[in-house]
């Protein structure tokens, strides 16, 4: 079995950057706050090309990546993030993100958790979320089915592309209410509140019964 995460308001809150970077773009590119709103857990390149002329798109996804990476330095862990990975093996668990990898590895660094050896991005599939593409390719990379992955996630897209994949899905509510997670099998309000294990070779999570109805179980826990 493995672990997949999702790196942003999974693994890390990185809203302060995120909210300044875009701010900033906004500001530059004459878009407004609106349509800034509902693009969670979307690749960087798909919202720029909903946003902008075909004629700028280059340059003002350069400006969006370079505006990112410099505000990285305001990520910080999620609570339970650092736990988590400690209690895993690097050869079981990976990063699964629709960042690039130069903000996706700052951000890691700056919230003081390590970077994986498996750090898939968008770019490195055809698709992005809510296709199963980059979940498809992490298993690929660790050798795990992805009918034998657990997906951890806090945004619909992210959760619709683990479904599509095979995985089973544990969602956090850190980004969004667990209303709009309703295709998980479990959700939790962050990773505090389940607990990771490596246990003979295999991975163990085990969440709080009830926090959602389809984590609800007659046992206090369901392992996952």
């Amino acid at each position: 079995a493995a672990v997949l995460f999702d790196n942003d308001g999974t693994l890390v809150d990185s809203y302060e950057g995120i909210t300044v970077s875009w701010t900033a773009w906004a500001i530059e590119h004459g878009v407004g706050a609106e349509q800034l709103k509902g693009h969670d857990g979307r690749s960087t390149s798909e919202i720029v090309r909903d946003l902008m002329h075909a004629e700028a798109y280059e340059a003002s996804l350069a400006r969006i990546d370079e505006l990112e990476e410099i505000h990285a330095d305001k990520t910080v862990a999620a609570p339970g993030a650092l736990e988590a990975l400690e209690a895993l093996p690097q050869h079981v668990w990976a990063v699964a993100t629709s960042g690039i990898y130069p903000v996706a590895s700052a951000r890691l660094r700056a919230a003081g958790l390590p970077v994986p050896r498996e750090l898939i991005c968008a770019n490195d599939v055809p698709r992005a979320k809510p296709a199963p593409d980059i979940f498809l390719r992490a298993a690929e990379l660790l050798g795990v089915p992805p009918t034998d992955c657990l997906v951890v996630e806090d945004a619909p897209h992210g959760i619709a592309a683990a479904r599509a994949a095979g995985c089973t899905v544990l969602a956090v509510t850190t980004t969004v209410g667990a209303d709009a997670l309703e295709g998980a099998d479990a959700v939790v309000g962050g990773l505090d509140e389940a607990r990771f294990e490596y246990v003979d070779g295999r991975v163990r999570v085990t969440v709080p019964g009830g926090v959602s109805e389809r984590a609800a179980a007659a046992s206090p826990s369901k392992a996952l």
